[in-house]
């Protein structure tokens, strides 16, 4: 193996940079599929709970039943829609017009006069779980804030003897586009460290340009670097659009610093770049090359990496799964320093770990390389 020559090197990095800008594909992967990605996690995937569609049937004309009948039409969780019966009210809810039906039955205004305490009955979709238990809770929490109005109303009411004082820190609102689109920017960046050199390498067999480097006297760890670093600076001037996309266009708070940002990126760059190459040189062919790179790491990092499962929630065995996933160890970090700020105590062992991640790759890949070209 022949020394490191600064001349060869600087030669072989301006022919990949030439190579990436004649390509137009690559800049479709590295800018236009992080926004397609940003665009559509941003705004089309949320968690937050938006007027669901209820039916309200009313069996009581009583004026306390029509006061929480009320209740219910001006609820901003809730888009009331009125049945006369509660067959109708059924129908519409097995047809999916409805996500559930909330009945105030005939003897609740006397219930209410007696002191007794009203009931109400909610029926909801059990085949979509989520939504159930959103229209449940939200009818319940409907109905007991009514009757404790009522109470007060009438003098009854009585402080409870613990109050609670309910604060969310880092995100009041609860918007879950402040942990939807970090997490996002983690998918794109794992799309292009790895799909973008999965390609790299498999690119240069595939043209019969691979036999031409053979011939000459570059070294492994010359090849390697001059394949690397162009992506890498791809990866962080994609990592910096989305980021800007994040602030100025979704409105996610950056409270960190840009440091600790180009810290993580660049952590986690290093193994999404070096599990490009190790597949890029087992395969030979881009086709191969791109199949393995989403399977291996776009899905785990979409589904094992705490993206939108929870991995406390997950089978034991997932769990220790997820421990081989590197975007595992760069969401935390992500989302921690857009919406808390910078806590190295959490980044330091993330990072640690991304880089043992990387150095395994590279190796890896250095001796995956070298028996082909050596």
């Amino acid at each position: 193996m022949s020394a490191f020559n600064r001349q060869r090197f600087r030669a072989m990095l301006v022919k990949e940079s030439l190579q990436i800008l004649r390509d137009p594909s690559t800049f479709l992967i590295a800018f236009l599929l992080p926004l397609l990605l940003l665009f559509l996690f941003g705004y089309g995937v949320s968690l937050d709970t938006t007027r669901t569609r209820v039916g309200l049937v009313v069996e009581d004309a009583g004026a306390p039943a029509l006061d929480l009948a009320l209740a219910f039409r001006q609820s901003r969780w809730f888009e009331v829609k009125e049945a006369p019966a509660v067959q109708e009210a059924r129908r519409a809810l097995i047809g999916g017009d409805i996500r559930g039906v909330i009945v105030i039955p005939q003897d609740f205004s006397r219930r209410i006069s007696e002191g007794r305490g009203g009931e109400i009955q909610v029926i909801t979709d059990g085949s979509l779980p989520n939504t159930a238990n959103f229209v449940a809770a939200y009818a319940e929490g409907v109905r007991a804030t009514w009757q404790a109005g009522r109470m007060q109303e009438g003098g009854r009411a009585i402080a409870p003897p613990v109050q609670l004082a309910t604060r969310y820190w880092f995100n009041p609102e609860l918007a879950s586009r402040y942990f939807l689109v970090p997490g996002a920017i983690a998918i794109v960046m794992t799309m292009i460290g790895t799909l973008l050199t999965a390609l790299v390498v498999a690119r240069e067999w595939e043209r019969g340009t691979m036999e031409a480097i053979m011939a000459t006297p570059i070294g492994i760890s010359e090849f390697l670097a001059t394949k690397v670093i162009p992506y890498f600076l791809l990866g962080l001037g994609s990592m910096t659009l989305c980021t800007l996309l994040a602030i100025f266009a979704f409105g996610v708070p950056f409270r960190g610093s840009p440091l600790a940002l180009l810290c993580i990126a660049s952590a986690f760059l290093i193994p999404a770049l070096g599990q490009g190459l190790l597949i890029s040189a087992a395969t030979k062919n881009q086709f191969v090359a791109s199949q393995v790179a989403l399977l291996t790491a776009f899905l785990p990092a979409m589904l094992l990496s705490g993206f939108l499962f929870e991995i406390s929630s997950m089978p034991k065995i997932i769990q220790v799964i997820t421990y081989a996933v590197p975007a595992r160890y760069l969401i935390p970090p992500l989302q921690t320093v857009f919406v808390a700020g910078d806590l190295w105590g959490l980044f330091l062992p993330n990072i640690a770990v991304m880089l043992g991640f990387g150095a395994l790759f590279f190796t890896l890949a250095f001796r995956s390389t070298r028996r082909r070209i050596a």
